[in-house]
């Protein structure tokens, strides 16, 4: 009776910490681009198969735009930069706007491992900065962004910009992390959690804290937004411990709680609503650019 009991209570545990991304079902892909927009697709980072990235721009062409840095989700091993979720909404809201969104693939579990999968958004990022001129956007003007896994990736690539600062990105203006699937990956570790972190993060504790964002930071890092799910039990205590540290540490870190499931966090964002807002005020404090775009509408 002891071990049926302790069974239920693990899995009711990780039934409130499950990230549908993680899942290998198919997604929809995205709509038909809207009125005003245009995509480059499938632009070559790297010379594997997913260091590939799509660029929306507005059709009438941009001038020092800013550029939003999506990467997503998929629990390291699934996702797809094309997804609905992923860049419909976001799309349809910014880049008429006067914005860039860059969306981004990645080397997946089994082939990459998180912590190199940080590496790659790092050489995606410097890519995408060097020919951000030629989209008329603006390379000193990036905000980086993720979900879930892709959260997690963006979230220790700020927290230790060496990931990709040493692959010849500039510093970017600030982070915005869509409820992260890990910002302490030793505590996620030593507790009840799901198979997807054992396939991710292995057995190595040295390798958990090399993949944990939250130990990985160590000084003042660029502003950092983090989104979170209140519908998850661990999602915003997690984000809440990482904002104080940053705090601590010097950094402009605030963190966004939000009655949405997983999925909803990422797909709803661009919708005409007060969470959408939340997060275009954070992005306005961010530079006197991306402010005027998002009051003036491309101006």
């Amino acid at each position: 009776m002891k071990t049926l009991l302790l069974s239920l209570a693990i899995g009711a545990t990780l039934a409130a910490t499950v990230l549908p991304s993680a899942s290998a079902a198919p997604t929809p892909r995205a709509a038909p681009l809207p009125s005003g927009v245009r995509e480059i697709h499938d632009v070559a980072y790297g010379a594997g198969k997913l260091e590939r990235f799509d660029i929306y721009l507005p059709t009438q062409g941009a001038h020092d735009a800013p550029v939003i840095f999506m990467v997503h989700g998929g629990g390291w091993a699934h996702g797809d930069k094309t997804d609905a979720n992923v860049v419909q909404n976001k799309v349809a809201r910014w880049v008429p706007e006067g914005f860039i969104l860059v969306s981004t693939d990645y080397p997946m579990l089994p082939e990459a491992n998180p912590l190199q999968q940080a590496q790659f958004v790092g050489n995606a990022l410097a890519a995408a900065q060097r020919m951000a001129g030629s989209w008329g956007g603006d390379r000193q003007r990036f905000i980086l962004m993720g979900h879930s896994a892709g959260a997690h990736l963006v979230s220790l690539v700020s927290a230790e910009p060496a990931l990709a600062l040493e692959r010849s990105a500039a510093p970017w203006l600030g982070t915005v992390a869509l409820d992260s699937a890990a910002y302490d990956v030793t505590r996620i570790m030593q507790g009840p959690h799901l198979p997807l972190y054992d396939d991710a993060f292995g057995s190595d504790p040295a390798f958990w804290a090399a993949a944990s964002p939250i130990v990985q930071l160590d000084g003042r890092i660029a502003p950092f937004f983090a989104v979170c799910s209140s519908l998850r039990r661990e999602s915003c205590p997690q984000a809440q411990r990482f904002v104080a540290k940053a705090d601590l540490l010097g950094t402009r870190a605030s963190m966004q709680p939000e009655p949405l499931t997983h999925e909803e966090i990422n797909a709803d964002l661009g919708l005409p609503d007060a969470y959408t807002e939340a997060v275009e005020d954070f992005m306005r404090t961010l530079d006197p650019a991306v402010a005027r775009r998002l009051d003036h509408g491309g101006q």
